[in-house]
């Protein structure tokens, strides 16, 4: 005690010893009961068990929130009408005709997930080494992006891949030269033609995936320029050359034809610092939303950016990763329910506004 002092006849105590006073008696009272109050955090006066003895308790304290709104759907296109083509090393993932693209952005809709993401399987007579058939008016891409906006306006998004590998005859996601090297500028100016093309067809965000330098710029420009203000941009901003690409690439038809690897354009797996500076470099260059592909070995690097940048960040959970997951359940190693939430809810707690993932509608039945 500090000691009080007289004033009219009575002892008057300072706030101090009151508080010493009451720490006092609050030891001596913990004493007795054979049980110390901690000076830290600490068992038994914490007791992190608590809060997760019961279902209500769990959803009041849930720190990270999944719904479908965090969804995008990616679908494939094919030729034909009423047509479906199984893909079979993505079991459950199918193509289909624009008619039922249509059948399925509706569903997406009516599901609560607010957009699909399009992926042409261009037929091999339409595939050339310039990859002329994206600046085609009428390619698949494009028709699929009128159908779904005449049938559903604005009832749902449609983002749109720019990239060429879905026309080559090569594979590669752009020009190349006598030695197969992708030419970064020549192969920018064909971007700027597809992304005016799939735009004029009425997509809402047009995500270049081809990591050529300067790509989002000219993009950026082009749609200004053209009128085009209210279109987005997300960019395929930090794309890894990854080995979880495989199914994605039979399902484009591009894993066949392709020559060579990407790894003179994508990113080298083994890198992070360099992925902030591809980020930055597309949001100064006018990306509206950043991408980090693939998703789940790559969560540092979504951490890493959801720190530093404060523009919407997604994660595309890639055809291998969902391979991966369904064949753990096809060999009884999990069940899928709890595979799918776990998987995506990691990306949200990870900094991610929002994921690609082919599980997109199964994962939306299960959030209601």
């Amino acid at each position: 005690m500090t000691g009080g002092y007289q004033d009219s006849g009575s002892v008057q105590y300072s706030a101090l010893d009151i508080h010493l006073l009451r720490t006092h008696l609050a030891r001596q009272l913990c004493s007795a009961k054979t049980w110390h109050m901690p000076d830290t955090p600490s068992f038994p006066a914490t007791r992190l068990r608590r809060t997760r003895s019961a279902p209500w308790s769990r959803d009041l304290v849930r720190e990270t929130q999944l719904s479908p709104h965090d969804l995008i759907w990616p679908l494939f296109i094919t030729s034909g009408r009423d047509a479906e083509e199984p893909v079979a090393s993505l079991p459950g993932v199918s193509r289909w005709s624009v008619d039922n693209i249509v059948r399925r952005a509706r569903e997406a809709a009516e599901l609560g997930i607010p957009c699909i993401a399009l992926f042409p399987n261009t037929p091999p007579d339409r595939r050339s080494d310039d990859g002329a058939e994206a600046l085609n008016a009428d390619n698949l891409m494009c028709t699929a992006i009128r159908a779904v906006k005449d049938a559903l306006g604005d009832d749902i998004g449609v983002l749109t891949d720019v990239a060429l590998d879905p026309y080559t005859s090569h594979g590669q996601d752009g020009l190349i030269d006598e030695n197969g090297y992708v030419l970064n500028d020549a192969t920018s100016e064909v971007l700027v033609g597809q992304a005016l093309n799939q735009t004029e067809a009425g997509a809402d965000i047009i995500a270049p995936s081809d990591m050529m330098d300067g790509r989002v710029g000219a993009i950026r420009g082009a749609l200004e320029n053209g009128g085009h203000q209210g279109v987005q941009i997300m960019a395929y901003a930090a794309k890894y050359a990854s080995a979880f690409y495989g199914p994605f690439r039979d399902a484009v038809g591009s894993g066949g034809l392709l020559k060579g690897d990407k790894k003179s354009y994508q990113m080298d797996p083994a890198n992070a610092r360099e992925a902030m500076r591809e980020i930055a470099m597309d949001i100064a260059e006018g990306a509206d939303s950043v991408m980090v592909k693939p998703g789940m070995p790559y969560l540092d690097i979504i951490r890493s950016a959801a720190d530093r940048f404060d523009v919407p960040l997604f994660a595309y959970q890639v055809s291998g990763e969902y391979a991966m997951i369904e064949a753990a359940v096809t060999a009884g190693a999990g069940d899928r329910d709890a595979l799918v939430l776990e998987t995506l809810t990691a990306f949200k707690r990870a900094g991610c506004s929002g994921v690609l993932t082919y599980h997109a509608a199964y994962a939306a039945r299960l959030l209601g």
